[in-house]
């Protein structure tokens, strides 16, 4: 049944091939625990009791709360395709309650940090180099996710219209202006990817290896946090924080948080929202120091 529900995920509900693979362990998890510990060797079979079961031993080993409640959002989802497959006639999961996840604000990098990040004499003028210049600047200034970057081929790159047309998530695509200046920088790109790789197809992957194969997952990490280590102080140094960077700098400018939400490829603007509390920091800040009654 699990891998009836993997197929329907993947051809069905177009999941990318992260949230197929994490539901896929998911559900490998659960059902080693069950058989393991309650001799259950169906999913179909399981219990309301023996799921929950699973939960604690999850909270005990240490798991965070949001990968807790991201595998219970799993349970739920497989169990919902159940019945509506017939297969169950109970929804096991039905009182199966999501742990309180505090609250928290995404990370950001400063202003003055991402210019220092982005200066062009931290980059070596070869093809390695302005290649991770291209990787750090796309990131920031366009916000993209990191499967969205990795995927990007150049005849998605309309220099012409100053746009680049991203696939996201459940193929949906959305179109990001490019800025003058990251324009210009991607032409610089092109020119040193001609000289190492002799000509640019229109199919041929936008950011590659040194090799000329499609960038991975591990590469553009180890890109992201070199350059990072070298100026900001944030715990976690990785591609999704430069999207939440673009996000939190676009509306600390002014920016209309529909439009931002549309430039992030959000389904719905509540995921969005979580941005606008660094904002209303800033502005609480700029309140208390300039109101003369605060």
């Amino acid at each position: 049944m699990i891998d009836s529900f993997i197929n329907y995920l993947e051809y069905e509900k177009r999941s990318s091939p992260h949230t197929v693979l994490a539901y896929s362990n998911d559900l490998e998890q659960v059902a080693d625990f069950v058989s393991l510990s309650f001799e259950v060797n169906e999913l179909t079979q399981c219990t309301h009791s023996e799921l929950r079961a699973w939960v604690i031993d999850l909270v005990e080993k240490g798991l965070s709360t949001t990968s807790v409640n991201r595998k219970i959002a799993t349970l739920r989802s497989y169990y919902k395709f159940l019945l509506r497959s017939r297969l169950i006639t109970q929804d096991p999961t039905y009182k199966l309650k999501s742990l309180k996840n505090p609250k928290k604000l995404p990370e950001f990098v400063q202003e003055l940090t991402i210019e220092a990040v982005l200066e062009e004499s931290v980059y070596e003028p070869t093809f390695e180099g302005q290649r991770d210049r291209m990787v750090m600047e796309f990131l920031y200034l366009t916000g993209v996710r990191l499967s969205e970057l990795t995927n990007l081929r150049w005849k998605d790159l309309n220099l012409i219209e100053d746009q680049v047309k991203v696939l996201g998530k459940r193929k949906k695509e959305r179109i990001i202006p490019l800025t003058k200046s990251l324009k210009q920088n991607i032409i610089l790109y092109q020119k040193v990817f001609v000289e190492r790789f002799s000509k640019t197809d229109g199919n041929a992957y936008f950011i590659v290896t040194n090799r000329g194969e499609q960038s991975y997952s591990m590469l553009i990490y180890r890109i992201v946090r070199h350059y990072l280590d070298l100026f900001a102080q944030n715990t976690r140094r990785s591609p999704h924080l430069l999207r939440h960077t673009f996000a939190t700098h676009l509306l600390n400018k002014g920016a209309d948080l529909n439009a931002v939400k549309d430039l992030l490829g959000h389904a719905n603007l509540a995921a969005t929202q979580v941005y606008t509390h660094n904002s209303m920091e800033k502005l609480k800040a700029v309140f208390e120091q300039a109101h003369p009654k605060a």
